[in-house]
């Protein structure tokens, strides 16, 4: 069972903290912020996201996830499914986010009550209890205008809009009764790619992880069969409550009753063969001396069926004994961080058969030997960031949507979007 939360700012203070057994105290908060901390320093490329998803301490384990700049922790003493944690947690996230529209430090804090109230509705006794955005708002409404003067000035519940469930169906993330003029569904498909690319643009490691969000404006009760292209090319899926697993173990086809609504439909990853054409080819070339370093970068666009290729970001890391850095690109701008000793070259799109973006300069050492010899012996890895508009890297894509029980036809609206994920280049 889950036995406590602590929702953490980027400063490791505790925002809020709900407990639904024993009270533990904040000094665990501090044991986890100093391992956080010994794990950041014990490498240069080494991020918050980096950090061990469970931590073990004395009495406790503790699980967390990051999400927004928040850092969402679960001490645990007993023994328990640590998905079940980790999901609940990001259930937590995705609540707040359908309640408030972002999820921050200052939205929490403005709205305490209301998510004291979510909390202590979606867990009874260690154990989760309802975590449909529907049946929460039935018993949590959002926050308003009236209701946040309300609680500010601390007035009593006799004028509280908070009520009891009334109008749900037999499902639970579905209310009863929904009636829309027009009559529409839409997806949205969007990939991940998590990569590691050698100096030659061979990829060593490559996978998608990919999601399926859905926005549902049906009438009534709506049961619908979304098939698929290609369906055998997903592995390790996960699915909303409302997909009838059997259906998709035999057949390959998503059987729902949709919740009224923006909801996650469906989780997949697809292991992409080490042949597979990357959309983007960065070509690095580093050479290191005894007093520092040249570089030239270039952007080749490769597999990505005519589109263009948006918010592309390269992010080089040197190593601690750069002191300075000069540069020239012909496509975007360059900026270096003399603190992280960070160079971001912010490109922007790529558009096929137009010139590549090509940034290059060089960089010089600290006087110290020692720091030069580690530098030139030092690795570099240069992360990516892009996305692509209307394009599949696996090539998953819907066939055609069917409607039972229902006698309209509704509209299907389909979108695909490729980025970056956790992409880099070693150099």
């Amino acid at each position: 069972m889950i036995e406590s939360l602590f929702v953490l700012s980027p400063t490791g203070k505790v925002i809020i903290e709900k407990h639904w057994h024993d009270l533990i105290p904040r000094t665990i908060v501090d044991f986890f912020n100093d391992q956080v901390t010994k794990a950041m320093a014990a490498g240069d490329d080494i991020t918050r996201q980096d950090v061990m998803p469970i931590i073990p301490s004395a009495k406790y384990q503790l699980i967390n996830i990051y999400r927004d700049g928040l850092t969402y922790l679960s001490p645990v003493s007993s023994e328990v499914d640590p998905m079940m944690v980790f999901e609940f947690m990001h259930r937590i996230a995705d609540i707040m986010q359908e309640y408030f529209g972002q999820v921050s430090e200052t939205v929490i804090k403005e709205n305490f009550v209301t998510v004291y109230q979510l909390l202590e509705e979606m867990m009874d006794d260690g154990f989760p209890l309802t975590t449909e955005p529907n049946a929460l708002k039935e018993i949590v409404p959002p926050p308003t205008v009236l209701s946040k003067v309300i609680n500010t000035m601390g007035a009593t519940n006799s004028v509280s809009t908070r009520k009891m469930p009334h109008g749900m169906s037999n499902l639970p993330w579905r209310k009863a009764g929904v009636k829309y003029a027009s009559n529409e569904i839409f997806f949205d498909i969007v990939e991940e790619i998590d990569a590691i690319v050698d100096s030659t643009g061979k990829a060593v490691s490559c996978e998608a992880h990919g999601t399926i969000q859905a926005n549902s404006r049906l009438s009534g009760m709506p049961d619908l069969t979304l098939n698929f292209v290609n369906p055998r090319l997903v592995d390790d899926c996960s699915f909303h409550p409302s997909v009838r697993f059997n259906k998709w173990e035999t057949d390959k086809v998503l059987s729902f009753v949709p919740p009224d609504g923006h909801f996650r439909l469906m989780s997949y990853r697809v292991n992409l063969p080490s042949q597979q054409n990357l959309p983007i080819q960065v070509k690095p070339s580093i050479s290191i001396g005894a007093t520092g370093g040249k570089f030239d970068l270039s952007v080749n666009l490769r597999n990505t069926d005519g589109k263009t290729v948006e918010d592309v970001v390269l992010i080089l890391p040197l190593h601690k004994s750069t002191t300075t850095l000069t540069a020239s690109c012909n496509v975007g701008q360059y900026m270096f961080d003399p603190v992280a000793k960070v160079l971001r070259w912010e490109v922007g799109k790529v558009v096929p058969r137009e010139r590549a973006p090509v940034l290059s300069g060089s960089f010089g050492f600290s006087a110290s030997s020692n720091e030069a010899a580690a530098a030139a012996s030092a690795g570099y890895n240069i992360s990516v960031e892009f996305m692509i508009n209307s394009h599949s890297l696996s090539g998953l894509k819907v066939d055609a949507l069917k409607l039972f029980n229902e006698g309209y036809k509704p509209y299907k609206g389909v979108r695909t979007m490729t980025k970056a994920g956790r992409y880099q280049v070693r150099a």
